[in-house]
């Protein structure tokens, strides 16, 4: 028999028969915890079942995995009715899983879920409530156990970013009776101390149970409650609770919550030197610009200005009086022009061009006479002539018989 040989098929294909065979092996019921899940895009569902010192392969098919009244969780405690049996191509010792319900823990994620549903219909995960972490918190509050990690984690942390970050402390039960009240009191407290701009609220990993203080109505209640920012960090990455849906941000651990809420002091000063710098060139360039505008202004304003404005009609009216006293000149001149013209006509048509031609002007007492009708025997009369008058007595009047 010790000199048997087999290829591998056929060895794995008689393990294979020996566990279909063992009736130990059949109608099984496991307990566990659920790991490393994978839902395979024809139904099936392939995982590990863990507990604190073992693990084992499982796989359920599609139309076992049709019958599930509940999703299976990562981490979920739930038990397993199938049977043992050997994948022989790759000689994998698994369980196949006929039915699943939820164990112990798993009725903990069956109120998870009822609670989750009922506060996502009232809106209190809505994204649009959540709130903003300051830039550069005056304080930061932090509820916890005092005994544990996380305070120390979240000390460390705050301080290396920045040195002197104002930290208080509400320590609360973090698991427990009475865990989740005490939580919840020390969310309404921090979240009403002025000093404080960001609250982390928290614990370190464990079980389900462990954290079940965070799944609880009232904790997420506080949480939504708060006018200051929280930050929950509850547990591992893997982690997740109702006060992670809650609170404005969700860390991974307590030490990323530090990290998230506590800005690093010397990336603060550089930011703030480089906004300096911007904004000593956007005042130097705001300057220019001003200074240019001044200038223009100046201008104009010189432009507009009472005394330019005087120098300006000054000239123009030296301009003018220049054009009008030239005008007048002109004027002037013709107007002496055309009166010594009149007077050359005037002289020309005178008696006394008239009489440098020979002719004499005979006046009577003052009056002209115009002919011998006007004069009478014996009267006096001036004769003027173009150089002069002669005095003289009219004797004998002859009258032209024929201009009578």
């Amino acid at each position: 028999m010790k000199n048997l040989t087999l290829t591998v098929s056929q060895l794995n294909e008689y393990v294979r028969r020996t566990f279909a065979s063992d009736p130990l092996l059949h109608g099984i019921c496991l307990t566990g915890e659920l790991s490393n899940l994978k839902h395979h895009s024809y139904g099936h569902w392939y995982f590990t079942l863990k507990d604190e010192e073992a693990a084992i392969n499982c796989a359920m098919f599609r139309q076992s995995a049709y019958a599930l009244r509940f999703r299976p969780e990562n981490g979920q405690r739930v038990r397993l009715f199938g049977s043992v049996g050997l994948y022989a191509k790759t000689g994998s010792y698994q369980f196949y899983v006929d039915a699943m319900e939820p164990d112990g823990v798993g009725e903990l994620y069956l109120r998870f879920e009822a609670l989750k549903r009922k506060l996502t219909q009232e809106g209190l995960f809505d994204p649009s409530l959540k709130k903003l972490l300051p830039v550069l918190p005056g304080g930061i509050g932090i509820v916890t156990s005092k005994t544990g990690a996380v305070v120390h984690d979240i000390m460390r942390v705050a301080w290396r970013r920045f040195p002197g970050m104002p930290l208080y402390l509400f320590p609360v039960k973090v698991q427990g009776e009475g865990a989740a009240e005490e939580i919840a009191q020390g969310l309404r407290v921090l979240d009403g101390l002025p000093q404080i701009d960001v609250i982390i609220v928290g614990r370190g990993g464990g079980s389900m149970e462990d954290l079940w203080a965070f799944n609880e109505e009232t904790v997420a209640r506080a949480i939504a409650a708060c006018q200051t920012p929280v930050i929950s960090a509850v547990g591992h990455e893997t982690d997740f609770s109702i006060a992670d849906l809650a609170a404005d941000l969700r860390a991974p651990t307590p030490s990323a919550a530090a990290e998230l809420a506590v800005p690093e002091r010397d990336a603060l000063l550089g930011e703030i030197d480089s906004l300096d710098g911007e904004l000593l060139r956007a005042f130097e360039r705001q300057l220019e610009q001003k200074r240019l505008r001044l200038s223009v202004l100046q201008q104009r304003l010189a432009a507009a200005s009472p005394v330019q404005r005087s120098e300006r009609l000054r000239a123009a009216l030296a301009a003018l009086s220049v054009r009008l006293d030239a005008a007048a000149n002109a004027a002037l001149l013709r107007k002496r022009n055309s009166v010594d013209r009149l007077l050359l006509q005037l002289r020309a048509s005178g008696p006394m061009e008239t009489m440098k031609r020979g002719y004499a002007v005979v006046m009577k007492s003052g009056s002209l006479v115009r002919g011998t009708a006007d004069v009478c025997a014996g009267d006096f009369l001036q004769i003027v002539m173009a150089d002069g008058r002669v005095d003289a007595t009219a004797q004998n009047i002859l009258p032209d018989a024929k201009r009578v």
